[in-house]
């Protein structure tokens, strides 16, 4: 099948986003002048080809225009095959060609990640900044690395897995290092995201209770939960000086339902120095500003 190339100056345009989430897939079109011009949201099918079908199904409803993508995992460079994604269903699948060929145009595929750190890059928290590294603060740790405007993928499209770096300077209270589904152990995500406080204050307490649960017993003054909240902030306050150590971003931004806690953003700086090399150097610490639409506006985005 031969198929048309979307317009060649893509900026002038408007342009498509795609956001595949686990539960919701979200789409938006903005115009030549930012503005979004149309919103949409669907289920997130189970089965991968209904997937692709209701990506399609969306394009088609937002219009003409070029296609961003954004979904959880990566395209492995050789082959352009899926993986390391929860949607499990994709992985091993040729995810671009298959959802180019149910779209009938090129489209453009980053990771999700990726495309929140490009948002808030671009006019969100960490706009007019040159280097932002972004933290999503979910259910995983995910991340990403925009330096003057570009996303860093790296030669393996593996640049900015923050969350699969060992957790920095591991105290008697994170050992035995914790198995992390990617197959080793001591993951930064599998200390610091909604699975690793879960996992944490089951290990420590032997209670098993979701994330809000913890966050609202701390808020009402239980021991408990308030010692879960400052270990997740110890450990958190690590892994960005650790980042800081390699990369030294001008500005850090936070995403994801964790991003909320003020332990994680407005307090966590002061925290951050002691760990780095300096230990006095204080990053800056900002909220994402376009929240949960932010990867959606970075899958637009990736057409300049």
């Amino acid at each position: 099948m031969t198929m048309p190339m979307p317009a060649a100056d893509a900026k002038a345009s408007r342009r498509i986003g795609i956001d595949i989430g686990g539960t919701k897939i979200d789409a938006i079109v903005f115009d030549p002048a930012d503005r979004i011009i149309f919103e949409k949201r669907l289920d997130t099918p189970k089965d991968y080809h209904e997937m692709v079908r209701a990506v399609a199904a969306l394009v088609r409803d937002a219009g003409a225009g070029p296609v961003g993508v954004g979904a959880p995992g990566s395209g492995q460079p050789e082959t352009g095959l899926w993986r390391n994604s929860p949607f499990v269903s994709s992985n091993g699948k040729p995810l671009q060609r298959d959802l180019e060929a149910a779209i009938g145009q090129p489209i453009r595929i980053e990771n999700d990640a990726n495309c929140f750190a490009l948002s808030e890059a671009a006019d969100g928290a960490g706009a007019g900044f040159g280097t932002v590294a972004f933290f999503t603060l979910g259910t995983g740790l995910g991340g990403g690395l925009v330096v003057d405007g570009k996303v860093i993928r790296g030669a393996h499209a593996e640049a900015a897995e923050f969350g699969h770096t060992s957790l920095p300077w591991m105290t008697a209270q994170d050992w035995p290092p914790v198995p992390c589904p990617c197959g080793k152990a001591g993951c930064a995500e599998m200390y610091v995201s909604g699975t690793g406080l879960e996992g944490d204050f089951r290990r420590v307490t032997g209670e098993d209770l979701r994330g809000p649960e913890i966050i609202a017993r701390a808020r009402a003054g239980d021991p408990k939960g308030i010692a879960a909240i400052q270990r997740l902030q110890a450990r958190f306050a690590r892994i960005c000086a650790q980042m800081l150590n390699i990369v030294d971003p001008d500005i850090f931004v936070m995403g994801g339902g964790l991003s909320s806690l003020t332990e994680l953003v407005e307090d966590l700086p002061p925290l951050v120095a002691p760990f780095t090399f300096s230990g006095t150097a204080v990053p800056k610490i900002a909220r994402a500003k376009w929240g949960g639409n932010s990867g959606v506006r970075g899958a637009a985005r990736l057409w300049g």
